[in-house]
């Protein structure tokens, strides 16, 4: 069986373990862009992997299944070769790694993986700590097969290396934790220097949370308020402390009078840790619903949390009017945006009149739905408090466009296609499909259902199956949400032979290709990231 200890033998060792790390690393791509889509959380990601009807372990069961058997097989078909066999087996997983990273790409992430300095420290120490695992286990290998000098052992060798796909996930995590090693200390001292950097400057700061309007509001504020002020605010959906830290550090305050800080929570004491870092002058509510119902446990939860800011707001709090009730036990000066009527909605936007200080002006938005003339009556009454009037709000708010990917209407060959995709509430929901059904010509919904509901998730995707009865194609999309929404769709009278369930995006745009025509409306209603 030759010396376990020999050149050949290392080279093999060295060898095996490389291409398999290659070859492993590549099949991790997704489920790492998958646990930044989770935040870094180890926590989210096993959540996500658990969910009802994910595949995704099953997938890897079948790798793992496909790769024993090649290996064996065909280093017992090639025993012939001696001690070859065993590395003639190993060839079987390159084999079924490409196969299993092409079949992967087919269902792409939807939200990309970005190559961030953290994401790239992650991937190498996944792959020093997958390299290192791999050798390891090659090197006992060889070291039992020369102890146990047995040639059928000899030839199948290889064979346990096929564990390997079923520890993906725990892979992933293990690189995780050691990563973070570095990276928690190295954000917080990034978060501390952009705190002692805000608290130095003279710039005002507007606090904006709620379930849901956070990104839409401050989209409407920034645009009021940039007409008579310097406005700095957080790019995207960045409402975490690195988010903000990143805001604050990257830019020079000195040349800006006002910061509008999103704020986002997932759990108690979030939103007090935000206000930690942006103690905010003037603090905005946009709503309440049963969003991040799992992990908030309650609504009651949710307010409570949302509620922090309220308790460290300087000056005034404006509060949506559907929840103005229930702040009603904080001690800040609250306000509710009563500043709107007359509201008139149609497909080419809404009009409205808008009352500030006494004076009262008519207003035009091509922001789509009651709903964005709400967030307006929001954005406004916080603009009023920063110093302007009815007038300048009303010219700023004509000018103002759709909010990227939020009910943003885009024409394209005669269609019209809504996107909705980064709506993924109740309210929003209902808001968007009633947009829908004030366009004319045939009406086609693209979802994968609701999230983050808690107890709530199945009962609200069937009542969302529910809305979607009665347009001309609902089309679904994944794995692990459409079951309830296809209930809910059927049991309202919905026409099963306009219903299409497809796997990812790519496939429910490929259909959508087959079926559009000039005249139709498309609404993209929650493009969910992946952890979804």
């Amino acid at each position: 069986m030759g010396i376990f200890v020999s050149l050949p033998k290392l080279i093999e060792s060295l060898v095996c373990a490389l291409a398999f790390t290659a070859l492993y690393c590549a099949c991790c791509y997704k489920p790492l862009g998958i646990l930044q889509s989770c935040g870094y959380s180890a926590k989210k990601l096993t959540g996500w992997v658990n969910k009802k009807n994910n595949l995704i372990f099953s997938r890897q069961c079948l790798l793992a299944f496909l790769c024993v058997l090649s290996v064996a097989v065909l280093a017992l078909c090639f025993s012939f070769a001696g001690g070859y066999a065993a590395l003639i087996g190993f060839a079987s997983y390159p084999v079924f790694f490409v196969w299993y990273i092409a079949a992967d790409r087919k269902r792409a992430l939807r939200s990309p993986a970005a190559f961030t300095p953290r994401f790239i420290r992650l991937y190498s120490v996944l792959g020093v700590f997958t390299f290192v695992l791999v050798f390891m286990s090659v090197t006992l290998l060889n070291y039992a097969d020369y102890k146990i000098a047995d040639d059928v052992f000899g030839y199948l060798r290889y064979c346990p290396l096929a564990v390997f796909p079923l520890l993906i996930f725990p892979v992933i995590i293990a690189s995780n934790a050691v990563a973070c090693a570095y990276e928690i200390p190295h954000n917080k001292k990034f978060v501390k220097k952009a705190k002692a950097k805000l608290a130095a400057s003279q710039i005002k700061v507007i606090g904006i949370t709620g379930s849901y309007g956070k990104t839409s509001v401050k989209h409407i504020l920034a645009g009021i308020l940039s007409q008579k002020y310097r406005v700095l605010h957080t790019p995207r959906s960045h409402n975490t402390p690195l988010g903000l830290a990143l805001t604050i550090n990257n830019n020079n305050l000195a040349d800006y009078d006002i910061l509008i800080a999103e704020m986002g929570a997932r759990h108690a004491g979030d939103i007090a840790e935000l206000c930690g870092i942006c103690p905010p002058d003037i603090a905005v509510i946009t709503g309440i619903c049963p969003q991040h119902l799992e992990s908030f446990g309650s609504e009651e939860n949710i307010i409570k949390a949302k509620g922090e800011i309220l308790q460290n707001v300087k000056g005034e709090a404006v509060i949506a009017a559907d929840c103005f009730e229930s702040f009603s036990g904080y001690s800040c000066n609250k306000l509710r945006p009563d500043c709107v009527s007359d509201i008139k909605c149609g497909s080419s936007g809404s009009d409205f009149k808008l009352t500030l200080g006494g004076k009262s002006v008519k207003a035009h938005t091509a922001l789509l739905g009651r709903h964005a003339v709400d967030n307006i009556a929001l954005a406004a009454t916080v603009a009023h408090c920063a110093g302007m009037d009815a007038g300048q709000i009303a010219e700023a708010v004509s000018g103002i466009d759709y909010v990227e990917h939020r009910l943003q209407l885009i024409k394209s060959g005669g269609v019209n296609i809504l996107d909705d995709g980064y709506n993924s509430n109740v309210k929003g929901a209902a808001a968007a499909l009633e947009v829908l059904r004030s366009f004319d010509g045939r009406k086609i919904a693209v979802t994968p259902g609701l999230v983050e509901l808690g107890v709530l998730e199945e009962s609200e995707n069937k009542m969302l199956g529910t809305k979607l009865a009665g347009l001309d194609y609902v089309i679904l999309v994944g794995d692990t949400l459409v079951t309830p929404v296809k209930e809910g769709y059927l049991q309202s009278g919905g026409d099963i032979d306009k219903l299409v369930l497809k796997p990812s995006l790519a496939a429910a745009q490929e259909e959508l290709k087959k079926i559009i025509r000039p005249g139709d409306t498309v609404l993209f209603l929650n493009d969910l990231p992946d952890i979804y």
